[in-house]
């Protein structure tokens, strides 16, 4: 996408689309779904049909009304809310119901404060870890020059309007992606037996796998690892969904005011010592964080 001793009961909200897709619920259950290759059809199959309902619409925008909305920002946004919806959505009828007879339910509890003053110091270090790694990914040569040039026009139109860039990278990205490959993959292996470990590595290599570019790949993993752990210790995804944000405001942020993504160019720091600060503020509020803390659970159907 951590913590701090005993912590207290997190409180539940019930609002909107947030209350169907995580169905906050209290009672404790024993059946809990797991994932599969079932699942991971069901959400392959919601993605691509809840993009194609959106692409079907448009279709009929244009023979009728003459209007073609695919060019406006908003429509980035309306394609990206249907495919991640169609997926959750997919999941929830096609294996979490028959699996369990409920649907999907995730916890949004809050944790205390000395959990946050761990876990962010610790993305934050991550996140420059992954900065120096992917700074030594080639962006030239036969493969990697194409590919990175097709990449970076990519995120130009991406970037062109800073509105529907923070609604998408700071709000939506986080909500879903949160939901689909911490909420649903990581924790479905987890109920079906895996080692935490191994889901929350597999879990984060999927996550990198679909961002589609080596550059952005490994930063998924790394910080995926990150999220994954959080959302294990804590049990809660509300944790997860806020250190995404965080990491993709920060991104969002340099580019409007630096034109990078690199807080060593945009700050003008050695890529070493950056490298130093990150494994420093990994390491060390990482130990407190799985050594010291010790979290309550927030998710009886984890």
């Amino acid at each position: 996408m951590f913590f701090y001793r005993k912590r207290k009961p997190g409180f539940k909200q019930r609002f909107g689309i947030l209350n169907y897709i995580c169905g906050m619920v209290g009672e404790s259950h024993k059946k809990h779904f797991i994932f599969n290759w079932t699942g991971a059809f069901a959400l392959i199959g919601g993605m691509i049909g809840g993009t194609m309902l959106v692409s079907v619409f448009n279709t009929l925008s244009i023979f009728i009304f003459h209007k073609n909305f695919q060019y406006e920002d908003y429509y980035l946004l309306i394609a990206n809310a249907a495919g991640f919806l169609g997926a959750i959505l997919a999941f929830d009828y096609l294996v979490a119901r028959p699996q369990t007879g409920r649907k999907l339910n995730f916890s949004l509890s809050r944790s205390n404060l000395g959990t946050y003053l761990l876990v962010f110091p610790m993305m934050f270090g991550m996140m420059l870890i992954a900065e120096f790694i992917t700074g030594n990914i080639p962006i030239t040569g036969p493969f990697f020059g194409r590919y990175f040039d097709f990449f970076s026009k990519l995120m130009e139109q991406m970037t062109k309007d800073k509105a529907t860039l923070i609604v998408l990278a700071v709000v939506m990205a986080p909500l879903f992606e949160e939901i689909v490959f911490r909420g649903i993959i990581q924790k479905g292996l987890i109920n079906k037996g895996m080692s935490p470990v191994k889901a929350i590595l597999l879990s984060s290599l999927v996550f990198g796998v679909v961002h589609g570019n080596p550059w952005q790949f490994v930063g998924a993993v790394l910080l995926g690892c990150v999220l994954g752990l959080v959302y294990y210790k804590t049990k809660s995804l509300l944790l997860p969904i806020l250190l995404h944000a965080f990491n993709n405001l920060c991104s969002a942020l340099l580019i409007f005011y630096s034109n990078t993504e690199s807080f060593a160019d945009a700050f003008k720091i050695s890529d070493w010592m950056l490298l130093i600060a990150g494994l420093l503020l990994f390491a060390g509020f990482g130990y407190l964080f799985i050594k010291k803390y010790r979290v309550l659970s927030a998710d009886p159907t984890y």
